[in-house]
Protein backbone atom coordinates (compact mmCIF):
# COMPACT_ATOMS: atom_id res chain seq x y z
CA UNK A 1 0.00 0.00 0.00
CA UNK A 2 1.39 3.39 -0.98
CA UNK A 3 1.92 6.33 1.30
CA UNK A 4 -1.01 8.62 2.11
CA UNK A 5 -0.91 12.25 1.03
CA UNK A 6 -0.23 13.35 4.59
CA UNK A 7 2.59 10.84 4.98
CA UNK A 8 4.16 11.78 1.66
CA UNK A 9 4.02 15.48 2.53
CA UNK A 10 5.48 14.78 5.97
CA UNK A 11 8.35 12.75 4.49
CA UNK A 12 9.13 15.57 2.05
CA UNK A 13 9.14 18.12 4.87
CA UNK A 14 11.27 15.82 7.04
CA UNK A 15 13.83 15.46 4.25
CA UNK A 16 13.86 19.22 3.72
CA UNK A 17 14.52 19.91 7.39
CA UNK A 18 17.45 17.49 7.31
CA UNK A 19 19.28 19.61 4.74
CA UNK A 20 22.10 21.85 6.00
CA UNK A 21 20.13 24.91 4.85
CA UNK A 22 17.21 24.51 7.25
CA UNK A 23 19.49 22.99 9.89
CA UNK A 24 21.44 26.24 9.88
CA UNK A 25 18.29 28.37 10.19
CA UNK A 26 16.80 26.30 13.02
CA UNK A 27 19.93 25.80 15.08
CA UNK A 28 20.41 27.28 18.52
CA UNK A 29 23.14 29.62 17.33
CA UNK A 30 21.56 30.39 13.95
CA UNK A 31 21.57 34.21 14.38
CA UNK A 32 25.28 34.19 15.15
CA UNK A 33 26.10 31.81 12.27
CA UNK A 34 24.15 33.91 9.75
CA UNK A 35 25.65 37.16 11.05
CA UNK A 36 29.23 35.83 11.00
CA UNK A 37 28.99 34.26 7.55
CA UNK A 38 27.36 37.39 6.07
CA UNK A 39 30.20 39.55 7.45
CA UNK A 40 33.11 37.31 6.47
CA UNK A 41 31.81 36.38 3.00
CA UNK A 42 30.56 39.11 0.66
CA UNK A 43 29.84 39.48 -3.05
CA UNK A 44 33.38 40.71 -3.73
CA UNK A 45 34.92 38.19 -1.33
CA UNK A 46 33.52 34.72 -2.06
CA UNK A 47 36.57 32.94 -0.62
CA UNK A 48 38.60 33.76 2.50
CA UNK A 49 41.92 32.35 3.65
CA UNK A 50 41.38 29.99 6.56
CA UNK A 51 43.64 31.90 8.95
CA UNK A 52 41.87 35.18 8.12
CA UNK A 53 38.43 33.58 8.60
CA UNK A 54 39.42 32.25 12.03
CA UNK A 55 40.69 35.69 13.07
CA UNK A 56 37.54 37.48 11.85
CA UNK A 57 35.16 35.01 13.51
CA UNK A 58 37.10 35.40 16.77
CA UNK A 59 36.79 39.18 16.49
CA UNK A 60 33.02 38.92 15.90
CA UNK A 61 32.68 36.67 18.96
CA UNK A 62 34.65 39.09 21.15
CA UNK A 63 32.58 42.08 20.03
CA UNK A 64 29.25 40.32 20.70
CA UNK A 65 30.37 39.01 24.08
CA UNK A 66 31.61 42.47 25.04
CA UNK A 67 28.17 43.86 24.09
CA UNK A 68 26.51 41.42 26.52
CA UNK A 69 24.76 39.14 24.01
CA UNK A 70 26.06 36.00 25.71
CA UNK A 71 24.77 36.73 29.21
CA UNK A 72 22.06 34.61 30.78
CA UNK A 73 20.65 32.34 28.07
CA UNK A 74 23.69 31.36 26.02
CA UNK A 75 23.22 32.61 22.44
CA UNK A 76 26.82 32.37 21.26
CA UNK A 77 28.73 29.12 20.63
CA UNK A 78 31.54 28.05 22.93
CA UNK A 79 35.04 27.18 21.83
CA UNK A 80 37.61 28.92 19.70
CA UNK A 81 36.93 30.38 16.28
CA UNK A 82 38.98 27.57 14.75
CA UNK A 83 36.79 24.93 16.41
CA UNK A 84 33.62 26.75 15.35
CA UNK A 85 34.71 26.97 11.71
CA UNK A 86 35.69 23.30 11.70
CA UNK A 87 32.21 22.45 12.98
CA UNK A 88 30.70 24.50 10.16
CA UNK A 89 32.76 22.45 7.71
CA UNK A 90 31.50 19.18 9.22
CA UNK A 91 27.82 20.18 8.99
CA UNK A 92 28.11 21.40 5.39
CA UNK A 93 28.09 25.20 5.68
CA UNK A 94 31.72 25.80 4.73
CA UNK A 95 34.02 23.91 2.39
CA UNK A 96 37.85 24.18 2.49
CA UNK A 97 39.63 24.42 -0.84
CA UNK A 98 43.11 25.01 -2.21
CA UNK A 99 43.29 28.31 -4.10
CA UNK A 100 46.76 28.77 -5.56
CA UNK A 101 49.20 28.48 -2.67
CA UNK A 102 46.62 29.19 0.05
CA UNK A 103 43.89 27.14 1.71
CA UNK A 104 40.58 29.00 1.77
CA UNK A 105 37.00 28.63 2.98
CA UNK A 106 34.02 29.01 0.64
CA UNK A 107 30.32 28.98 1.41
CA UNK A 108 28.41 25.90 0.33
CA UNK A 109 25.19 26.20 -1.66
CA UNK A 110 23.25 25.41 1.53
CA UNK A 111 24.87 28.29 3.40
CA UNK A 112 24.31 30.69 0.49
CA UNK A 113 20.66 29.65 0.35
CA UNK A 114 20.25 30.19 4.09
CA UNK A 115 21.77 33.67 3.86
CA UNK A 116 19.40 34.51 1.00
CA UNK A 117 16.38 33.37 3.01
CA UNK A 118 17.35 35.47 6.01
CA UNK A 119 18.17 38.42 3.77
CA UNK A 120 14.75 38.33 2.15
CA UNK A 121 12.97 37.84 5.48
CA UNK A 122 14.84 40.61 7.26
CA UNK A 123 14.50 43.04 4.37
CA UNK A 124 11.46 44.56 2.72
CA UNK A 125 8.63 42.13 2.03
CA UNK A 126 8.27 41.04 -1.56
CA UNK A 127 5.01 42.43 -2.91
CA UNK A 128 2.63 40.91 -5.43
CA UNK A 129 3.36 43.67 -7.91
CA UNK A 130 2.68 44.30 -11.57
CA UNK A 131 6.31 43.56 -12.31
CA UNK A 132 6.34 40.18 -10.59
CA UNK A 133 3.07 39.03 -12.14
CA UNK A 134 4.25 40.19 -15.57
CA UNK A 135 7.51 38.27 -15.14
CA UNK A 136 5.54 35.12 -14.36
CA UNK A 137 3.15 35.60 -17.30
CA UNK A 138 6.01 36.31 -19.71
CA UNK A 139 7.88 33.22 -18.52
CA UNK A 140 4.77 31.03 -19.00
CA UNK A 141 4.13 32.59 -22.42
CA UNK A 142 7.74 32.02 -23.47
CA UNK A 143 7.57 28.40 -22.28
CA UNK A 144 4.33 27.85 -24.17
CA UNK A 145 5.83 29.40 -27.29
CA UNK A 146 8.93 27.21 -27.14
CA UNK A 147 6.85 24.10 -26.55
CA UNK A 148 4.54 24.88 -29.49
CA UNK A 149 5.18 22.60 -32.47
CA UNK A 150 2.76 24.20 -34.97
CA UNK A 151 4.70 26.74 -37.10
CA UNK A 152 1.52 28.65 -37.97
CA UNK A 153 0.71 29.31 -34.30
CA UNK A 154 4.25 30.48 -33.57
CA UNK A 155 4.23 32.72 -36.62
CA UNK A 156 0.93 34.30 -35.54
CA UNK A 157 2.41 35.10 -32.12
CA UNK A 158 5.53 36.65 -33.66
CA UNK A 159 3.39 38.80 -35.99
CA UNK A 160 1.33 39.94 -33.01
CA UNK A 161 4.50 40.90 -31.12
CA UNK A 162 5.82 42.75 -34.17
CA UNK A 163 2.57 44.72 -34.56
CA UNK A 164 2.72 45.72 -30.89
CA UNK A 165 6.32 46.89 -31.31
CA UNK A 166 5.45 48.84 -34.46
CA UNK A 167 2.58 50.57 -32.63
CA UNK A 168 4.90 51.50 -29.75
CA UNK A 169 7.50 52.89 -32.19
CA UNK A 170 4.78 54.96 -33.92
CA UNK A 171 3.68 56.47 -30.60
CA UNK A 172 7.27 57.37 -29.72
CA UNK A 173 7.75 59.04 -33.12
CA UNK A 174 4.68 61.19 -32.46
CA UNK A 175 5.97 62.12 -29.01
CA UNK A 176 3.10 60.38 -27.23
CA UNK A 177 5.21 58.44 -24.73
CA UNK A 178 4.06 58.60 -21.13
CA UNK A 179 6.68 58.50 -18.39
CA UNK A 180 6.40 55.63 -15.92
CA UNK A 181 5.88 56.76 -12.34
CA UNK A 182 8.58 56.14 -9.76
CA UNK A 183 6.44 53.73 -7.75
CA UNK A 184 6.17 51.30 -10.67
CA UNK A 185 9.90 51.61 -11.37
CA UNK A 186 10.57 50.79 -7.71
CA UNK A 187 8.39 47.67 -8.00
CA UNK A 188 10.34 46.52 -11.04
CA UNK A 189 13.66 47.19 -9.29
CA UNK A 190 12.53 45.10 -6.30
CA UNK A 191 11.62 42.29 -8.68
CA UNK A 192 15.10 42.48 -10.24
CA UNK A 193 16.66 42.23 -6.77
CA UNK A 194 14.44 39.26 -5.96
CA UNK A 195 15.59 37.44 -9.10
CA UNK A 196 19.24 38.35 -8.51
CA UNK A 197 19.23 36.93 -4.97
CA UNK A 198 18.69 33.44 -6.37
CA UNK A 199 21.84 33.52 -8.53
CA UNK A 200 24.65 32.95 -5.96
CA UNK A 201 23.12 29.73 -4.63
CA UNK A 202 22.46 28.55 -8.20
CA UNK A 203 26.07 29.16 -9.23
CA UNK A 204 27.38 27.45 -6.09
CA UNK A 205 25.13 24.43 -6.67
CA UNK A 206 26.52 24.06 -10.20
CA UNK A 207 30.11 24.24 -8.91
CA UNK A 208 29.38 21.72 -6.15
CA UNK A 209 27.72 19.31 -8.59
CA UNK A 210 30.87 19.42 -10.74
CA UNK A 211 33.07 18.78 -7.69
CA UNK A 212 30.85 15.87 -6.61
CA UNK A 213 31.06 14.42 -10.12
CA UNK A 214 34.86 14.78 -9.97
CA UNK A 215 35.01 12.85 -6.69
CA UNK A 216 32.73 10.12 -8.08
CA UNK A 217 34.83 9.78 -11.22
CA UNK A 218 38.08 9.50 -9.24
CA UNK A 219 36.52 6.94 -6.87
CA UNK A 220 35.14 4.92 -9.81
CA UNK A 221 38.51 5.08 -11.51
CA UNK A 222 40.29 3.66 -8.45
CA UNK A 223 37.83 0.75 -8.39
CA UNK A 224 38.01 0.18 -12.16
CA UNK A 225 39.85 -2.99 -13.15
CA UNK A 226 39.20 -2.85 -16.89
CA UNK A 227 42.06 -2.67 -19.40
CA UNK A 228 43.97 0.59 -19.18
CA UNK A 229 43.24 1.63 -22.78
CA UNK A 230 39.49 1.36 -22.30
CA UNK A 231 39.66 3.25 -19.02
CA UNK A 232 41.73 6.03 -20.58
CA UNK A 233 39.32 6.59 -23.45
CA UNK A 234 36.21 6.76 -21.26
CA UNK A 235 37.53 8.90 -18.41
CA UNK A 236 39.48 11.30 -20.62
CA UNK A 237 36.27 11.96 -22.52
CA UNK A 238 34.44 12.62 -19.24
CA UNK A 239 37.20 15.01 -18.17
CA UNK A 240 36.98 16.93 -21.44
CA UNK A 241 33.17 17.20 -21.27
CA UNK A 242 32.81 17.69 -17.53
CA UNK A 243 30.21 20.45 -17.92
CA UNK A 244 27.84 18.03 -19.63
CA UNK A 245 28.17 15.37 -16.91
CA UNK A 246 25.58 16.85 -14.51
CA UNK A 247 22.09 18.29 -14.95
CA UNK A 248 23.20 21.53 -13.26
CA UNK A 249 26.21 21.76 -15.57
CA UNK A 250 24.09 21.30 -18.70
CA UNK A 251 21.67 23.99 -17.51
CA UNK A 252 24.56 26.34 -16.77
CA UNK A 253 26.06 25.70 -20.21
CA UNK A 254 22.85 27.03 -21.72
CA UNK A 255 22.85 30.07 -19.45
CA UNK A 256 26.50 30.70 -20.21
CA UNK A 257 25.57 31.52 -23.80
CA UNK A 258 23.69 34.53 -22.40
CA UNK A 259 26.02 35.72 -19.63
CA UNK A 260 29.40 34.33 -20.66
CA UNK A 261 30.13 37.14 -23.12
CA UNK A 262 32.32 39.79 -21.40
CA UNK A 263 30.68 42.49 -23.53
CA UNK A 264 27.25 41.48 -22.23
CA UNK A 265 28.51 41.67 -18.63
CA UNK A 266 29.94 45.14 -19.34
CA UNK A 267 26.62 46.25 -20.81
CA UNK A 268 24.81 44.91 -17.75
CA UNK A 269 27.12 46.83 -15.42
CA UNK A 270 26.69 50.02 -17.44
CA UNK A 271 22.89 49.67 -17.40
CA UNK A 272 22.90 49.20 -13.62
CA UNK A 273 25.02 52.33 -13.14
CA UNK A 274 22.60 54.26 -15.36
CA UNK A 275 19.65 53.00 -13.30
CA UNK A 276 21.27 54.09 -10.06
CA UNK A 277 21.42 57.64 -11.39
CA UNK A 278 17.65 57.73 -12.02
CA UNK A 279 15.38 59.70 -9.62
CA UNK A 280 13.29 56.67 -8.59
CA UNK A 281 16.28 55.06 -6.83
CA UNK A 282 15.86 57.66 -4.06
CA UNK A 283 12.93 55.53 -2.89
CA UNK A 284 15.29 52.59 -2.31
CA UNK A 285 17.27 52.24 0.90
CA UNK A 286 21.08 52.10 0.91
CA UNK A 287 21.23 48.32 1.10
CA UNK A 288 18.95 47.94 -1.93
CA UNK A 289 21.00 50.37 -4.01
CA UNK A 290 24.19 48.58 -3.03
CA UNK A 291 22.64 45.23 -3.93
CA UNK A 292 21.44 46.55 -7.29
CA UNK A 293 24.89 47.88 -8.10
CA UNK A 294 26.49 44.50 -7.23
CA UNK A 295 24.37 42.39 -9.61
CA UNK A 296 26.88 42.56 -12.45
CA UNK A 297 29.77 41.66 -10.16
CA UNK A 298 27.71 38.85 -8.62
CA UNK A 299 27.04 37.33 -12.05
CA UNK A 300 30.70 37.67 -13.05
CA UNK A 301 31.94 35.99 -9.87
CA UNK A 302 29.37 33.20 -10.20
CA UNK A 303 30.46 32.42 -13.74
CA UNK A 304 34.10 32.48 -12.66
CA UNK A 305 33.36 30.09 -9.76
CA UNK A 306 31.71 27.54 -12.05
CA UNK A 307 34.39 27.76 -14.74
CA UNK A 308 37.12 27.38 -12.09
CA UNK A 309 35.41 24.23 -10.78
CA UNK A 310 35.17 22.93 -14.35
CA UNK A 311 38.87 23.51 -15.06
CA UNK A 312 39.90 21.96 -11.74
CA UNK A 313 37.72 18.88 -12.33
CA UNK A 314 39.08 18.42 -15.85
CA UNK A 315 42.65 18.75 -14.59
CA UNK A 316 42.13 16.31 -11.70
CA UNK A 317 40.36 13.69 -13.81
CA UNK A 318 42.94 13.92 -16.59
CA UNK A 319 45.81 13.68 -14.10
CA UNK A 320 44.25 10.67 -12.39
CA UNK A 321 43.71 8.90 -15.71
CA UNK A 322 47.25 9.50 -16.89
CA UNK A 323 48.69 8.02 -13.69
CA UNK A 324 46.09 5.24 -13.46
CA UNK A 325 47.65 2.03 -12.19
CA UNK A 326 45.06 -0.45 -10.87
CA UNK A 327 47.64 -2.64 -9.12
CA UNK A 328 49.29 0.28 -7.34
CA UNK A 329 45.92 1.80 -6.40
CA UNK A 330 44.81 -1.49 -4.86
CA UNK A 331 48.07 -1.71 -2.94
CA UNK A 332 47.56 1.83 -1.59
CA UNK A 333 43.95 1.01 -0.64
CA UNK A 334 45.06 -2.16 1.15
CA UNK A 335 47.75 -0.24 3.01
CA UNK A 336 45.29 2.46 4.11
CA UNK A 337 42.82 -0.19 5.28
CA UNK A 338 45.57 -1.88 7.29
CA UNK A 339 46.48 1.45 8.89
CA UNK A 340 42.86 2.21 9.80
CA UNK A 341 42.39 -1.30 11.18
CA UNK A 342 45.52 -0.98 13.30
CA UNK A 343 44.38 2.44 14.55
CA UNK A 344 40.98 1.08 15.57
CA UNK A 345 42.60 -1.87 17.37
CA UNK A 346 44.93 0.49 19.23
CA UNK A 347 42.11 2.84 20.28
CA UNK A 348 40.11 -0.07 21.75
CA UNK A 349 43.04 -1.20 23.90
CA UNK A 350 44.23 2.22 25.11
CA UNK A 351 42.72 5.13 27.00
CA UNK A 352 41.97 8.51 25.47
CA UNK A 353 44.84 10.15 27.37
CA UNK A 354 47.45 7.49 26.59
CA UNK A 355 50.67 9.02 25.23
CA UNK A 356 51.64 8.21 21.66
CA UNK A 357 55.30 7.86 20.81
CA UNK A 358 55.80 9.47 17.39
CA UNK A 359 57.70 7.67 14.65
CA UNK A 360 60.64 9.99 14.13
CA UNK A 361 62.29 8.03 11.32
CA UNK A 362 61.57 5.02 9.18
CA UNK A 363 63.60 1.86 9.80
CA UNK A 364 66.51 1.21 7.46
CA UNK A 365 66.84 -2.15 5.75
CA UNK A 366 70.30 -3.75 6.00
CA UNK A 367 70.72 -5.54 2.66
CA UNK A 368 74.51 -5.76 2.55
CA UNK A 369 76.19 -5.63 -0.86
CA UNK A 370 74.05 -6.03 -3.94
CA UNK A 371 75.51 -7.30 -7.19
CA UNK A 372 75.52 -4.61 -9.83
CA UNK A 373 75.25 -7.10 -12.69
CA UNK A 374 73.34 -10.37 -12.95
CA UNK A 375 75.34 -11.60 -15.93
CA UNK A 376 78.38 -12.57 -13.82
CA UNK A 377 77.59 -14.90 -10.92
CA UNK A 378 81.07 -14.57 -9.49
CA UNK A 379 81.39 -12.28 -6.50
CA UNK A 380 83.10 -8.91 -7.08
CA UNK A 381 86.90 -9.03 -6.67
CA UNK A 382 89.81 -6.63 -6.50
CA UNK A 383 90.69 -4.75 -9.69
CA UNK A 384 93.57 -6.03 -11.78
CA UNK A 385 96.96 -4.38 -11.09
CA UNK A 386 98.11 -1.62 -13.41
CA UNK A 387 100.52 -2.87 -16.08
CA UNK A 388 104.11 -1.61 -16.01
CA UNK A 389 106.51 -1.49 -18.92
CA UNK A 390 109.47 0.48 -20.13
CA UNK A 391 107.25 2.35 -22.56
CA UNK A 392 105.10 3.84 -19.81
CA UNK A 393 105.50 7.60 -19.47
CA UNK A 394 107.50 8.76 -16.49
CA UNK A 395 106.91 12.31 -15.20
CA UNK A 396 109.68 14.20 -13.45
CA UNK A 397 109.44 17.08 -10.98
CA UNK A 398 110.47 19.47 -13.74
CA UNK A 399 107.60 18.35 -15.95
CA UNK A 400 105.15 18.72 -13.11
CA UNK A 401 106.38 22.24 -12.34
CA UNK A 402 106.28 23.22 -16.01
CA UNK A 403 102.54 22.47 -16.10
CA UNK A 404 101.89 24.02 -12.66
CA UNK A 405 100.84 27.47 -11.57
CA UNK A 406 102.61 30.84 -11.95
CA UNK A 407 106.25 31.10 -10.84
CA UNK A 408 105.76 34.04 -8.51
CA UNK A 409 109.34 34.22 -7.17
CA UNK A 410 110.92 34.36 -10.65
CA UNK A 411 108.26 36.82 -11.89
CA UNK A 412 108.74 39.20 -8.95
CA UNK A 413 112.54 39.13 -9.44
CA UNK A 414 112.02 39.83 -13.15
CA UNK A 415 109.60 42.72 -12.49
CA UNK A 416 111.99 44.30 -9.96
CA UNK A 417 114.51 44.97 -12.72
CA UNK A 418 112.06 46.71 -15.10
CA UNK A 419 112.21 50.19 -13.51
CA UNK A 420 109.59 52.24 -11.68
CA UNK A 421 106.85 51.70 -14.28
CA UNK A 422 106.44 49.25 -17.14
CA UNK A 423 103.86 48.09 -19.64
CA UNK A 424 102.65 44.66 -18.60
CA UNK A 425 102.23 43.42 -22.18
CA UNK A 426 105.76 44.44 -23.15
CA UNK A 427 107.13 42.91 -19.95
CA UNK A 428 105.42 39.59 -20.68
CA UNK A 429 106.74 39.50 -24.26
CA UNK A 430 110.31 40.22 -22.99
CA UNK A 431 110.36 37.41 -20.41
CA UNK A 432 112.17 34.12 -20.90
CA UNK A 433 110.34 31.33 -22.70
CA UNK A 434 109.75 29.34 -19.50
CA UNK A 435 108.09 32.46 -17.95
CA UNK A 436 105.74 33.17 -20.85
CA UNK A 437 103.16 30.47 -20.12
CA UNK A 438 99.45 31.46 -19.94
CA UNK A 439 99.50 31.02 -16.15
CA UNK A 440 102.50 33.37 -15.90
CA UNK A 441 100.45 36.09 -17.59
CA UNK A 442 97.91 35.64 -14.82
CA UNK A 443 100.72 35.81 -12.27
CA UNK A 444 102.00 39.10 -13.73
CA UNK A 445 98.48 40.56 -13.53
CA UNK A 446 98.23 39.56 -9.87
CA UNK A 447 101.63 41.16 -9.09
CA UNK A 448 100.66 44.35 -10.93
CA UNK A 449 97.38 44.59 -9.04
CA UNK A 450 99.15 44.09 -5.73
CA UNK A 451 101.90 46.63 -6.42
CA UNK A 452 99.71 49.26 -8.04
CA UNK A 453 98.51 49.62 -11.64
CA UNK A 454 96.60 51.86 -14.00
CA UNK A 455 94.75 51.29 -17.25
CA UNK A 456 95.64 54.01 -19.76
CA UNK A 457 93.37 52.59 -22.45
CA UNK A 458 94.05 50.59 -25.54
CA UNK A 459 94.50 46.86 -26.01
CA UNK A 460 97.60 44.74 -25.49
CA UNK A 461 98.08 41.53 -27.47
CA UNK A 462 100.62 38.94 -26.27
CA UNK A 463 101.62 35.46 -27.32
CA UNK A 464 101.98 32.81 -24.61
CA UNK A 465 104.14 29.72 -24.93
CA UNK A 466 102.98 26.44 -23.41
CA UNK A 467 105.42 23.78 -22.10
CA UNK A 468 104.64 21.52 -25.06
CA UNK A 469 105.72 24.24 -27.51
CA UNK A 470 102.25 25.35 -28.64
CA UNK A 471 101.34 29.03 -28.53
CA UNK A 472 98.20 30.99 -27.75
CA UNK A 473 97.39 34.66 -28.24
CA UNK A 474 95.68 36.75 -25.55
CA UNK A 475 94.21 40.26 -25.74
CA UNK A 476 93.47 42.42 -22.71
CA UNK A 477 93.17 46.07 -21.71
CA UNK A 478 96.55 47.78 -21.54
CA UNK A 479 98.03 47.87 -18.03
CA UNK A 480 100.82 50.13 -16.70
CA UNK A 481 102.27 48.56 -13.56
CA UNK A 482 104.54 49.90 -10.84
CA UNK A 483 107.22 48.09 -8.91
CA UNK A 484 106.72 47.08 -5.31
CA UNK A 485 109.31 49.66 -4.12
CA UNK A 486 107.45 52.60 -5.65
CA UNK A 487 104.18 51.25 -4.29
CA UNK A 488 105.64 51.06 -0.80
CA UNK A 489 106.88 54.65 -1.04
CA UNK A 490 103.32 55.79 -1.70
Amino acid sequence: MGNTRAEAAYLRALAAFRTPTLDLLHGRYAPFVVAALSIVFTVDRPSVEISDAHAEVAEILDELRAAGYDEGDRTLPVGTAREICRYWVRVGWLVPQIDGDAEVYRLTAHAVGALEITGRTAGARTRVSNSRVRTLLEAVERLSDHAETDPAVRMARLIQERDALDAEIARLELGQSEPIDDEQLLEEAENVLHLARELPADFTRVAESIKAMQRDVVADLRRDVRPTGEVLREYLQRGQHVMQSTAEGRAFAGALRLIGDPERIDNLTEQLHTLLAQPFTRLMDGEQRKELDAIGRRVELGVEEVLTAQRRASRVITGQVRTHDPIRDRQVDDLLRDVMSGLQTWTRSSSSDAPVEPLRSLPMADVGHLRQSVSDIRPPGAPAPLPTSDEDAVFTDADTRAWGGPRYAELEAYVAGLGDEFDLGDAFQGADDDARRPVDLVGLLEIAHRNGMSEPGGVSVVEALRPDGTTRRFAFGSVTARTAKEHDDD
